[in-house]
């Protein structure tokens, strides 16, 4: 049985690119996606407004979702507000990122927060995951059944895209990717670079994949507008970036990963 997975992220409602926003609806609407995962920055400032459109936009999607929150997700302009209260629009409009995994046959997915509305350095926006958040994502996945495909979601890259156009500097994220692969996770889903990518963690059985899309937002860093389509079939992922043209999505670039002849 295959599961398709639509996989968005970086959409920035306040400064997003509405025809490419709209196709990508429409594109879900034609092809049914299984699930729809949105990995962070769903809105530019955190205002809210941005989090009342990016609501209204994610109800009207054909079929299930799940929102991971990004570093634009914090009230962008309130020092105050990021330090004492940074997930309370993000929360009242998407909840708090649940404790167990989400789950279908064949399919579990943990949900990571790897943003921080203040952070011990001049860059906030860059991302952190802590010990006691990777430990929660592999008990939450653990429970799954064998056989299937276990993914974390968050917003930031735990390792860099090589040739990115920017870093995610994510703190505890080497030692994250490693937890990671040695509990044999299959995938973690992220953006926050703004282009597509696919390549394994180092060290483990090299089966531990990290897959970033794109943007759909008007603020492009070299790479296409777009998302991925994620294909899971039983002994391969098939990742497809999908480009916007201006009129319609087709396929930009396609990596096939190879799965664990046995997964537990």
């Amino acid at each position: 049985m295959t599961l398709r997975l639509a996989h968005l992220s970086d959409i920035h409602f306040g400064g997003e690119n509405k025809d490419a926003v709209a196709g990508a609806a429409s594109w879900i609407v034609a092809h049914r996606p299984d699930l729809t995962v949105i990995t962070g920055d769903i809105t530019r400032e955190g205002a809210p407004a941005e989090f009342a459109a990016a609501k209204a936009w994610v109800n009207g999607l054909a079929g299930p979702s799940l929102v991971v929150p990004g570093n634009h997700d914090t009230p962008y302009f309130s020092l105050v507000r990021r330090l004492f209260v940074p997930w309370k629009r993000y929360e009242r409009h998407f909840g708090a990122p649940p404790r167990k995994a989400y789950r279908r046959p064949g399919l579990a997915i943990a949900s990571v927060n790897t943003a921080r509305g203040v952070q011990l350095r001049a860059n906030w926006s860059k991302g952190a995951i802590s010990p006691p958040q990777v430990s929660g994502a592999i008990r939450a996945l653990a429970v799954a059944p064998a056989g299937t495909l276990k993914v974390v979601a968050c917003h930031h890259p735990l390792i860099e895209m090589i040739g990115g156009p920017m870093s995610g500097l994510v703190h505890g994220g080497h030692d994250a990717a490693v937890a990671f692969s040695e509990a044999r996770v299959d995938l973690v889903l992220t953006g926050h670079v703004h282009a597509p990518f696919a390549l394994p963690y180092p060290g483990g059985d090299g089966k531990t994949w990290a897959v970033g899309a794109s943007t759909l937002s008007v603020r492009e860093r070299g790479a296409p507008i777009g998302f991925n389509c994620v294909e899971i079939e039983d002994d391969h992922v098939t990742v497809v970036a999908q480009a916007w043209t201006g009129s319609h999505y087709e396929p930009w670039r396609t990596w096939i990963i190879d799965r664990r002849a046995t997964a537990g």
